[in-house]
């Protein structure tokens, strides 16, 4: 199985921005979820994000939180992601990435959560409430498992803070577009510009960009901006609940290709 590193190495080799999309594991039901990662791999998605669904998303914005309550509602639990992803990951070529809040992992207990995390087959991980400070053993023992923390850099944080980040972090480097929670946004700071020149200069890692990117438009405004990778998330998690399932499974497809086309 392809790891994210090997994944973005192929990318950069062939002058390719990585196309991310995200979805929340449970909504509108596990077999749904199921069905969109292959679709997502089919349309050309490079890796995908999964959100683990998780009662206190602090840092998710209202699209995201209502699918997680709707699939916590439905019980879905991380178990039963995990048994879904163990299932699905031998048919697709995107490497999976869990996105989960700290306290579940803590819950299970580290050892544990990355074995039954790496038999599923995850290859990487986002914490968003991961403090950088209690990184050093997470990563310990991702690394043993054979998958990758990928930790986020915000955009208010310190050149220093930013520095000890790019040097931590596996996989890639998530650089947060705004300040405040994930959702889809009108447009994009033109900061992130600016950010992703001195993330450039202080690390050869690749960055990804995440938070806010709703259309082929910005994704595109972003790899000109020399991002490595481009991360949607509410986007598609909005059109993925909207109608049944089949139409929202059709729903991503089409914008899965449009995103895909904006950055080839």
């Amino acid at each position: 199985m392809t790891s994210v590193s090997q994944c973005f190495k192929s990318l950069r080799d062939r002058q390719q921005c990585a196309f991310i999309p995200f979805i929340t594991a449970g909504d509108p039901d596990l077999e749904t979820t199921a069905k969109a990662l292959r679709v997502l791999d089919d349309r050309g998605a490079d890796l995908i994000e999964l959100g683990v669904p998780y009662s206190d998303p602090l840092a998710d914005g209202p699209v995201i939180q209502a699918a997680a309550t709707r699939a916590l509602q439905r019980g879905t639990r991380l178990e039963q992601v995990l048994e879904m992803v163990r299932e699905v990951s031998p048919q697709i070529k995107a490497p999976i990435i869990l996105f989960t809040y700290y306290n579940p992992i803590l819950k299970r207990g580290l050892s544990a959560f990355f074995t039954a995390a790496a038999k599923a087959g995850v290859r990487g991980l986002v914490v968003p409430d991961l403090p950088l400070e209690e990184s050093e053993k997470v990563l310990e023992v991702a690394d043993k498992q054979g998958i990758e923390v990928i930790l986020l850099v915000a955009p208010t944080s310190p050149v220093e803070r930013r520095e000890a980040i790019a040097r931590q972090s596996r996989g890639f480097i998530y650089l947060v577009s705004v300040t405040g929670v994930t959702g889809m946004r009108s447009g994009l700071q033109s900061r992130v510009e600016e950010l992703l020149e001195q993330m450039h200069q202080m690390t050869d890692k690749p960055i990804g960009v995440g938070f806010g990117i709703s259309s082929p438009e910005m994704a595109r405004q972003v790899k000109a901006w020399g991002a490595d990778g481009v991360i949607v998330g509410s986007a598609f998690v909005k059109r993925l609940a909207d109608g049944t399932p089949e139409s929202g499974l059709a729903a991503i497809a089409e914008f899965a290709e449009a995103l895909k086309s904006a950055i080839g």
